[in-house]
């Protein structure tokens, strides 16, 4: 009877063991070339997810979008294993998000870039800054570098030799113009911009305000060869993965670049 209840107990724990690995962050099982779930944000990622979905139901793989509305949730889903892959971040998001909460997650091919832009309801040139006026930044460790280093390449202030990503208004060395820096939740600025005389939005958040890159930005990152690319994200262990090189074909096809040309007005870019 012992060695009986001994080994009810043994194969009891063998399944328990066998149903976390199959349902949890550590599976080491590849990805389906059948079926897949992409996590986005709402907007433009998804709407670009919408239309590799419809290339790839051609060639009979089905995805699955998961749309969040925050930055932080589709990186602990992913990593958990609620998702297959993720698109919506920059490389230096990503990095720290790695950094400070230790997932296991790699990005594996660029998709598009979201130009910053410089945008303002007064002046219609970044010159038209006069001493002591008000500007905003993204007050967020990914953004607000982005946007001090975007008002520095317009030759109004000049960052600290150096700087890291994380950099804040305190790193500004020269300020000739004596301006007043404010630093504002991201998606607030929008809806502030009349407070300030210029400000530094991030696209999506412009877009969500009707304004674009090349109608309305005074200046604005590069649209070809942007240094902050978005990526699309797998867990480390899937990143070879033939369905990655599959879902990468489609991201980076023809009829993809030519629906991101047509749809953004140049506001969201092709990084490929």
């Amino acid at each position: 009877m012992k060695k009986r209840t001994k080994g009810i107990f043994v194969s009891i724990i063998g399944a328990s063991l066998l149903a976390l690995t199959a349902c949890g962050g550590g599976s080491s099982e590849k990805l389906s070339t059948e079926k897949i779930t992409i996590g986005v944000t709402g907007g433009p990622h998804q709407q670009i997810a919408e239309e590799v979905k419809k290339l790839a139901k051609k060639d009979g793989l089905e995805i699955s979008i998961k749309t969040f509305d925050d930055y932080n949730t589709p990186n602990t889903a992913l990593n958990d294993g609620d998702l297959d892959a993720n698109n919506y971040q920059t490389i230096p998001f990503l990095d720290a998000q790695k950094k400070d909460k230790g997932y296991k997650i790699e990005q594996v091919f660029k998709t598009v870039a979201f130009p910053m832009g410089i945008y303002s309801k007064d002046i219609k040139d970044i010159k038209g800054l006069k001493k002591g006026d008000k500007i905003a930044v993204p007050n967020d460790p990914s953004n607000e570098y982005r946007g001090l280093k975007l008002f520095e390449d317009a030759g109004v202030l000049k960052l600290k030799d150096g700087v890291e990503e994380k950099a804040t208004k305190k790193d500004v060395a020269e300020n000739p113009l004596d301006l007043e820096i404010i630093e504002l939740e991201a998606s607030q600025i929008p809806s502030q911009l009349g407070e300030v005389k210029a400000a530094a939005i991030n696209t999506n958040f412009a877009m969500g305000a009707g304004l674009t890159i090349n109608d309305d930005a005074i200046f604005h990152e590069p649209t070809k060869d942007n240094p902050y690319p978005n990526v699309f994200v797998v867990r480390t262990e899937n990143k070879d993965d033939e369905v990655v090189k599959t879902l990468e074909k489609y991201y980076h096809s023809d009829e993809i670049k030519s629906f991101i040309d047509k749809e953004f007005n140049g506001s969201v870019v092709p990084a490929f």
